[in-house]
């Protein structure tokens, strides 16, 4: 049993002065911080509690449960137990900040239920609530060289996972086991479980093992291969009660979640001969990451890199395949991750943003038929000269006998 990373107090410290300057240009006097992923980013904990970070001053950490935990983990200063939201203004009354005096209050309005919205309206009736959480994405999509050190030991477990899976195909076993077979091999290194999801309802167990058509089979999930899990019930995709066949695609797309930090990565694998045509497919999608990859740079356009993907797929006449089929195809290629899956930067239409050194993408280029799905994932780092790969894996597809 190894000792849990914590983070450190110059982390907290750095991230805290870059919100407090974000929130004094958006003229805020302060956030409010609830969601769990925002709160372990800026805290180091993710206990049950508030945030509160003025524009100037010390942050308080206002814990419901558990305090003891969170004192343990979190290296912020001021901490203490607030058992009841009713006692939330008293509580920043006691450390300097009348509720009455915030003019501006910044909250995580994208995932802020609407019920405890209405509560937090009421505390703060003086205040105008404002939606803070633009600016806290935007912050966290640049890693610091902590954070990727965590992303890199997060991507060295998939490797080693991936390294393993020749060995566990079988014909005729289901992809349920071989579902549990990689997912044992995550949690014996070191995967927390749980890959966190912003988008509403795109809940996501941990990842999708296919062979054949089921890769075909189209669910909710906002991916290429959605996959018909166990039934309509709870989560609606992934591995199912499809058993491994010969001459089969067997396409395997997890993500792994070490000390918090997410990365991404796919490969293929088959028990025979690939189909040629996915084989093709395959190469093709293979030459699309290349061609973005080369392209990956500080001053990247988003949105660029998107088109160069479905040019190079109409190129290779495979567009009608590209990230999934007819009205089931996703519109984009890329996307950042990070304390969550779906992360930015998102390479996709419409988004004209540019690429900085920090920021960690998975790239997937993916074709879907009826008879199966090909594609590769790993996860990058943008560097100040160019882009370096964190999944390592090797890329070709594996067939066994």
């Amino acid at each position: 049993m190894r000792n849990p990373i914590l983070t450190p107090k110059t982390e907290t410290e750095a991230r805290i002065a870059n919100l407090q300057g974000r929130l004094a240009q958006a003229g805020l006097d302060a956030a409010l911080i609830t969601h769990h992923v925002n709160l372990f980013y800026y805290s180091g904990t993710s206990q049950s509690g508030h945030l509160f970070v003025p524009t100037e001053g010390e942050p308080l950490l206002m814990i419901r449960k558990s305090l003891d935990r969170a004192c343990a983990e979190s290296p912020l200063t001021q901490i203490l137990e607030l058992r009841s939201l009713k006692t939330l203004p008293e509580a920043l009354e006691d450390h300097g900040f009348a509720a009455g005096s915030l003019k501006s209050l910044g909250l995580e309005l994208d995932v802020l239920p609407f019920n405890l919205y209405g509560n937090y309206a009421g505390l703060f009736q003086k205040s105008t609530l404002v939606d803070v959480s633009p600016a806290l994405k935007q912050q966290r999509m640049r890693k610091s060289a902590w954070e990727i050190e965590r992303l890199r030991a997060s991507a060295a477990v998939l490797d080693a996972v991936f390294a393993e899976m020749p060995s566990w195909l079988r014909e005729g076993m289901t992809e349920l086991d071989l579902a549990a077979l990689f997912e044992a091999g995550l949690r014996r290194r070191g995967y927390g479980g749980g890959l966190k999801m912003r988008t509403f309802n795109q809940n996501f167990f941990m990842g999708n093992a296919h062979c054949g058509v089921s890769a075909a089979v189209p669910s909710f999930f906002d991916g290429p291969v959605g996959g018909s899990g166990t039934g309509p019930a709870n989560n609606p995709q992934g591995a199912g009660w499809n058993r491994l066949a010969k001459n089969e695609a067997i396409y395997v797309d997890y993500g792994c979640v070490v000390d918090g930090y997410t990365t991404d990565e796919t490969r293929m694998f088959c028990i025979g001969e690939m189909p040629a045509k996915l084989r093709t497919a395959y190469e093709t999608a293979l030459a699309i990451e290349a061609a973005i990859l080369d392209k990956v740079r500080p001053g990247t356009i988003w949105e660029d890199l998107y088109l160069l993907a479905l040019d190079k797929a109409e190129q290779a006449g495979l567009s009608e395949h590209f990230m999934g089929m007819g009205r089931d195809r996703v519109r984009f290629v890329g996307h950042g991750v990070g304390l969550e899956l779906d992360e930015m930067p998102v390479f996709a239409k419409g988004l004209k943003q540019e690429l900085e050194p920090g920021m960690v993408f998975a790239l997937e280029p993916k074709f879907v038929f009826p008879e199966g799905a090909v594609g590769i994932e790993n996860t990058h780092l943008v560097t100040e000269s160019g882009v370096e790969t964190l999944t390592r894996a090797d890329t070709d597809i594996v067939c066994v006998e």
